[in-house]
C-alpha cells in the first residue's frame, strides 16, 4: 500500500515536471494547462484515479504555499495598498457571497438562502497562483500585481470564514447576524495573534540561537505548519495566521538570515512551490471524472446550466465592484485624491478581470460533509460541488487564457525606472565603501599598493556609474549589452573549468567549488537582466 501511494506522488510530480515544461513551450500559464491536462487525464480509464482530500489540500498545501506568498510580498507595498487589499480581499468577498447567494437561490429549485452562502463563500475567493503566473511574465504595472498578490493573501481567510458561518447555519439552521459577527472579529484577531507570536519565537531563535543554513532552512519549512496548525487548533483563522507570521519574519529575514541561508532557503522554497502548485492544480482536473459520477442521471444538464449562470454571475460582480471601489474613495476623499496617483481605467480592468478560482474553492467544497447531524443527505452537495468545478474551470481558462490577449491589446505604458534607481543605489553603496576606506585605511591606502588598488577600483566604479546615470536614452541598452558580455565571460570561465577538470590535474573538490563560485556570480547577474 505505502509503496503503491509512493509511486502514485512520483509519476505525479513527473506530470507536473513534464506538462510545466510542455507549457513553457505552448507560451500557456502552467496552472491552466495542468488544470487542462488533469481532465483530460481524469477520463482515461485506470490511469490516475486520485481523490482530492479537502483535508490534505487545507493541511499540506495551503500554509507552504500561503507562507511563500507572505514571504515575497512587500510590507511596505502591502501597507501602502492596505484600503485597495481590503476592499477586495473582504467587501469583495462578501459582496461576491451575498450575489452568488441571492441569485442561486433564486435559480435552483429547492436551493436555500443558507446554501447559497455556502456557495458563495465557496467561489469567492480567486486564485493567487493562478492570477500571478498569468501577469508575471506581462508588461503591466507592478501597483496591479502587488494589489492581486496582497487580495490573495487575505481573501482566502475572509471566504473561508463566509463558509463556516453559512456552513454553521445549515447544520443547525440558525443564524444570529450579531453573533457571527463577533465570531468574525474574534477568529480573525487571534489568528493574526497567533501567527505574530510563533513568528516572534522563530525569530528569537534564529536570531539568538547558533544555527545552520540547513537548520534555518529546516524551520522556515516547519513554520507555517505550525501556525496554521496551532490557529485552527483553537478554531481561529489559520490562513491568517499563517499570513502574519510570515510577513512579520520576511520584513526580518535580513537581520536573522547569512547569504547562504538566503541562497539555500531560496532554492528549495522555489522548488517546493512549483511542486506543489502543479500537483494542486493536476488534482483540480483529476476530480471532474469523480464529480460527474456524483451527480444524478439526467441532471447534469441543468448542472451545467447552474454552473455556467453562476460563473458569469462571478465574474461579472467583481468587475461591477472594482470599478467603483477604484473611483469612489477618491470623491468621497479629499486626503486620497491628494495623495494617490490617478488609477488608470486600464490598470482597474486588469484587476476586474484577474478573478480566476482555484483550489481553496474545490478543497472547501470537497470538506461539506456527507450528513446532517440529523444522519440526512445533506442538501444539494453533488450540484454544489459540481457548480464549484465549473466556476474554476469558467473562470480559469476564460479568463485565464484572454488575459494575455487583453494585455497586448491595452498596450501599458511603463515607465520603467528600476534600471536608475539600481544605479543609484549601487553608487550610493559605493560611495559608502569609499568613505570607509578612506577612514579606516587611509594610512594603508597610502603606503600599502594593495590597498591603493582597492580604493582605485571602487573610484573608477563610482567614475563609471556617475557616467551611466547621466545616459538617458541609451543607458538601459548601453547596461544590458555591458551585463551581457559579462555572462558570456562567465561562460567561457566555465568552459576552461571544465577543460581542466577534463584533465584530471587538479581535485574534483576544488573544481566544483570554483564552478559554485561562478554558479554564483552569474546568478547575480542574470537577476541583474531581468
Amino acid at each position: 500500500m505505502l509503496l503503491n501511494n509512493l509511486l502514485l506522488i512520483i509519476i505525479l510530480l513527473m506530470v507536473v515536471s513534464l506538462f510545466s515544461m510542455l507549457s513553457e513551450k505552448l507560451r500557456i500559464s502552467y496552472p491552466i494547462f495542468l488544470v487542462i491536462c488533469g481532465l483530460f487525464i481524469g477520463f482515461i480509464p485506470n490511469v490516475l484515479d486520485i481523490t482530492l482530500k479537502p483535508d490534505l489540500v487545507f493541511l499540506i498545501f495551503l500554509p507552504p504555499l500561503l507562507y511563500a506568498a507572505a514571504w515575497n510580498t512587500s510590507w511596505k507595498d502591502f501597507w501602502a495598498l492596505r484600503r485597495s487589499i481590503s476592499l477586495l480581499a473582504l467587501g469583495l468577498v462578501i459582496f461576491t457571497s451575498c450575489a452568488v447567494a441571492i441569485v442561486s437561490h433564486m435559480l435552483i429549485p429547492g436551493f436555500s438562502l443558507a446554501l447559497g452562502f455556502l456557495l458563495g463563500g465557496i467561489i469567492s475567493p480567486p486564485d493567487a497562483i493562478a492570477a500571478t503566473s498569468v501577469l508575471q511574465k506581462l508588461k503591466i504595472p507592478k501597483r496591479v500585481v502587488s494589489i492581486l498578490e496582497g487580495e490573495s493573501l487575505v481573501n482566502d481567510a475572509a471566504s473561508l470564514i463566509v463558509f463556516r458561518f453559512a456552513l454553521a447555519a445549515v447544520l443547525t439552521h440558525k443564524f444570529v447576524l450579531l453573533e457571527a459577527g463577533i465570531d468574525f472579529v474574534v477568529v480573525v484577531t487571534a489568528g493574526i495573534l497567533i501567527g505574530l507570536a510563533i513568528a516572534f519565537f522563530i525569530y528569537a531563535f534564529h536570531r539568538f540561537l547558533p544555527t545552520t543554513s540547513s537548520i534555518d532552512t529546516a524551520i522556515t519549512l516547519i513554520a507555517p505548519y505550525l501556525m496554521y496548525v496551532t490557529a485552527e487548533h483553537f478554531h481561529f483563522s489559520g490562513v491568517l495566521a499563517v499570513v502574519s507570521g510570515g510577513l512579520f519574519l520576511s520584513s526580518r529575514s535580513t537581520e536573522v538570515f547569512s547569504f547562504s541561508t538566503r541562497l539555500q532557503s531560496q532554492g528549495v522554497w522555489d522548488t517546493l512551490v512549483f511542486l506543489l502548485n502543479g500537483v494542486v492544480f493536476v488534482l483540480i482536473g483529476l476530480q471532474l471524472p469523480l464529480i460527474l459520477k456524483s451527480l444524478d442521471p439526467g441532471t447534469i444538464t441543468h448542472a451545467i446550466y447552474y454552473g455556467v449562470i453562476i460563473s458569469f454571475v462571478t465574474i461579472l460582480v467583481r468587475i461591477i465592484w472594482v470599478f467603483p471601489a477604484a473611483y469612489l474613495p477618491r470623491l468621497l476623499s479629499k486626503k486620497i485624491k491628494t495623495n494617490e496617483s490617478y488609477p488608470g481605467w486600464k490598470s482597474v480592468l486588469i484587476i476586474a478581470w484577474s478573478g480566476m478560482r482555484g483550489v481553496v474553492s474545490l478543497a472547501a467544497a470537497l470538506s461539506i460533509p456527507l450528513t446532517l447531524s440529523s444522519g440526512e443527505a445533506f442538501p444539494q452537495r453533488n450540484l454544489i460541488l459540481f457548480i464549484s468545478f465549473i466556476v474554476i474551470l469558467c473562470t480559469l481558462v476564460l479568463q485565464g487564457l484572454s488575459l494575455p490577449f487583453l494585455v497586448s491589446k491595452l498596450d501599458f505604458e511603463i515607465k520603467d525606472n528600476e534600471t536608475e534607481q539600481e544605479l543609484e543605489i549601487q553608487m550610493h553603496l559605493v560611495s559608502s565603501v569609499l568613505a570607509y576606506i578612506n577612514t579606516r585605511y587611509a594610512q594603508e591606502t597610502e603606503t600599502d599598493n594593495a590597498f591603493r588598488m582597492l580604493k582605485k577600483r571602487y573610484e573608477h566604479l563610482q567614475k563609471t556609474q556617475k557616467k551611466q546615470l547621466h545616459i538617458e536614452d541609451d543607458m538601459p541598452s548601453y547596461i544590458s549589452a555591458y551585463r551581457t558580455a559579462l555572462l558570456e565571460l562567465v561562460e567561457v570561465r566555465r568552459k576552461a573549468l571544465e577543460e581542466m577538470n577534463g584533465e584530471k590535474k587538479y581535485p574534483e573538490e576544488l573544481i566544483r567549488r570554483l564552478e559554485k563560485v561562478i554558479d554564483h556570480e552569474e546568478a547575480g547577474l542574470s537577476m541583474q537582466l531581468k
